[in-house]
């Protein structure tokens, strides 16, 4: 019987690197609860709930978490100094400006590289700092004169628990560099063999194809999020195969656009291949679907790279032999038109395959100098980021009104845990509002507080009143704490259990000197519950995420995305089209919530069609700088261009303009095309052809994403 990780399997039949990774944080997080008070530090929770915070399940992950931790808490300590410093006797403008302050984080870190999820600790180090900058000036505003010395506790409660989380982790790794490389290669290996079995059932005829090109492109960007962690674990000694790696993952998401370019072909007017297409073809399909185990098998790549260039050079060789048949010999008779058509359709075929195989050739070269660094490699691939400002600023505006009416209520009620309530308030606005859905992240928050109040009750007002020393405090301690653990591995429960071990330590507000009372106890575990719930409500009121309406920004910008292209001085690269497009892809499928499955399809196409536009005017523009096509064609083709700059503009009306004009230009370029002599004419004619077919194509077949005028499936937006 298969066993399903389902209802309590998490907490009695944990998974050994789960239990390893609770159990070894849980000691952890006691070592500097126990160092904490012998130092006799004010607060020594702070130092346990650190630890929760930073410790991860890889230690990649849980140094790449401490290092932006850190630099999160030097940024925030500062900010809250001056902030005190600034205001100690003016409530509203201290809270105005611990408002702006942690709305300012928020902005800055939606705004940095990579997805806006918990994996991603660059955007980490801006909550950390406005995560510091609340707990500082808010713990310090009671007490202004002695604020350095509170901002020092707390930094050095904060460096405690990073320091020993940090030195524990690293003595439970064993041969981490190895395994950090073969997990550059897993991942590649995993990447690389989606999209070689799709571009194989492509070929192989199968009209889903688009379909499971969908599932690999977000496997593209989760693998390619792992990189940096296992950078971090490769050390001193590594080189540049983390670049390596996310140019070859960046290159397989290229190979799957050039995918979708040969299905438009095959799919289009040049639908039927001839029997030189079909056998290469098969051979390529062949070649496709074993060529992941025998990287695998071996670190060797030459083997295949051989492989490769003999199916290369038989998609060159059935292009050469149709311009051959149809160019003929000098002086020959002039070849029958429909002749003319029919070969340089299947060249087109040939072409797109001979595309797909070379970007196959540069994804297997970037993923062998990852295996296998290069000396002297200078090499270096950029993280992209395709943050917006509007959403920046709406994340921004957020976190400042819902931390301002906190304050606001502190003020008005003169309410005596009013401090605690707003800081509550503030470490969730800092975690959550960088997020796109914060209502639901704060609400499984919630959860895991309550549940988190609930034991610490239980330990507070019965277990905790009878230990006279640290030993058994911390025996009582560790079963509450490794179950937190526990539950944080199992994903139904992830963000229930962040906020379970963050605010466990808190409630249970261990002292040297004294221990909480009923009172006390109440005084903290209340304002952290309605602190939630307020914070909760105000993200469901205040801009609220709206998936129509990021859909409908996200096809608006798509279609202002193309009129760029067509127009711009300066072209993007393809890869920075493929990779926008991609991350759009994402962002649609983590939000899809319960949208109807015919919708989220419906904007996939739409996504990746648009992409496969996108990246055909830009060859097409490379095509007429080039200035090598008869000025007849050049001027079909800039006009064409010309109407894609205006492609469904503000007031509609222009879609139907650019689809003419597409099949006007291939009418051109066709009648053209057994007129040129000179042999490099004729080669960029069947080139801008290719293009001109692919992106008919997709005019033709996604006419209601690209007519701005039409409000597409949205009934909201209808």
């Amino acid at each position: 019987m298969t066993l399903r990780q389902d209802h309590l399997r998490w907490l009695y039949a944990p998974g050994i690197f789960t239990f390893g990774y609770a159990l070894r944080t849980t000691i952890t997080s006691l070592i500097a609860l126990g160092i904490a008070l012998w130092w006799e530090l004010g607060s020594p929770q702070w130092a346990a709930l650190t630890v929760w915070m930073v410790a991860q399940g890889t230690r990649g992950k849980s140094v790449a978490k401490a290092r932006w931790h850190l630099f999160g808490m030097v940024v925030g300590t500062v900010c809250a100094v001056l902030l005190v410093a600034a205001f100690p006797q003016a409530p509203l403008m201290f809270i105005l400006m611990l408002a702006i302050g942690i709305g300012s984080f928020c902005f800055i870190g939606t705004l940095l590289p990579g997805p806006a999820t918990m994996t991603n600790y660059r955007i980490h180090g801006m909550r950390a700092s406005g995560f510091t900058y609340a707990i500082i000036s808010l713990d310090g505003i009671a007490d202004p004169e002695h604020i350095f010395m509170t901002a020092m506790a707390r930094a050095t409660y904060i460096v405690l628990g990073i320091v020993l989380e940090s030195t524990v982790s690293s003595l439970f790794q064993f041969k981490l560099e190895e395994r950090a490389q073969d997990r550059l290669a897993a991942n590649f290996l995993t990447a690389i063999n989606g999209a070689a079995q799709t571009l194989a059932s492509l070929l192989s005829g199968d009209a889903q194809v688009l379909k499971k090109a969908r599932g690999v492109f977000s496997n593209i960007t989760t693998l390619s999020d792992q990189i940096e962690f296992a950078e971090v674990e490769m050390g001193s000694h590594r080189g540049h195969e983390g670049d390596h790696a996310r140019a070859a993952l960046a290159r397989v998401a290229m190979l799957l656009s050039r995918g979708l370019d040969l299905a438009a072909l095959m799919q289009g007017p040049c639908g039927m291949p001839d029997a030189a297409f079909a056998a290469t073809s098969s051979k390529v399909e062949a070649f496709l679907k074993d060529m992941a185990p025998q990287l695998e098998a071996s670190e060797d790549i030459h083997p295949v790279l051989a492989r490769l260039a003999a199916l290369q050079a038989a998609c060159r060789q059935s292009v050469a032999d149709s311009l051959d048949e149809e160019m003929g010999s000098p002086g020959s008779a002039p070849t029958d038109p429909q002749l003319v058509q029919m070969l340089s359709q299947q060249r087109m075929l040939n072409y797109a395959l001979g595309e797909i195989l070379d970007e196959l050739e540069q994804a297997l070269i970037q993923f062998d100098a990852s295996r296998h660094p290069l000396l002297h490699d200078h090499f270096h691939y950029r993280l992209k980021t395709f943050r917006d400002w509007q959403q920046a600023f709406t994340n921004s505006l957020r976190a400042s009104v819902t931390i301002f009416g906190s304050g606001l209520i502190w003020v008005t009620t003169s309410w005596s845990s009013g401090l605690t309530f707003m800081m509550f308030v503030s470490i969730v606005c800092s975690l959550f509002s960088t997020l796109e859905k914060p209502a639901l992240a704060t609400r499984a928050f919630l959860g895991g507080a309550i549940i988190a109040s609930i034991v610490a009750g239980i330990l507070v007002l019965w277990r905790l009143a009878e230990p006279t020393t640290y030993e058994i405090m911390a025996v009582c301690l560790f079963l509450p704490m490794l179950a937190g653990g526990l539950a944080f591995a199992y994903p139904a429960l992830v963000l229930g259990a962040v906020s379970y071990n963050l605010f466990l330590p808190i409630l249970l507000g261990p002292g040297n000197q004294s221990r909480l009372d009923e009172v006390a106890f109440f005084n903290t575990a209340m304002p952290l519950v309605l602190g939630l719930w307020y914070a909760m409500w105000s993200f469901r009121l205040v801009l609220p995420f709206d998936t129509n309406d990021m859909r409908w920004q996200m096809r608006t910008g798509i279609l202002r995305g193309l009129r760029y292209i067509a127009r711009a001085r300066n072209l993007p690269t393809t890869l920075y089209v493929v990779e926008h497009n991609v991350d759009r892809f994402v962002r649609l499928l983590t939000n899809a919530e319960n949208t109807p499955d015919t919708i989220i399809d419906a904007y996939l196409q739409g996504i990746l069609s648009a992409m496969t536009i996108g990246l055909n005017v830009i060859r097409l523009r490379a095509i007429l700088e080039r200035h090598l096509l008869p000025p007849e064609a050049q001027r079909a083709v800039s006009d064409m261009m010309g109407r894609m700059a205006q492609f469904s503009g503000r007031y509609g009306g222009h879609y139907g303009r650019t689809a003419r004009s597409a099949k006007f230009a291939i009418v051109h370029l066709q009648q053209m095309a057994g007129q040129a002599d000179n042999l490099g004419v004729r080669l960029e004619i069947d080139s801008a052809l290719t293009c001109l077919y692919v992106i008919s194509y997709e005019l033709d077949h996604n006419q209601k994403f690209f007519d701005a005028s039409s409000p597409y499936l949205d009934p909201v937006m209808a």
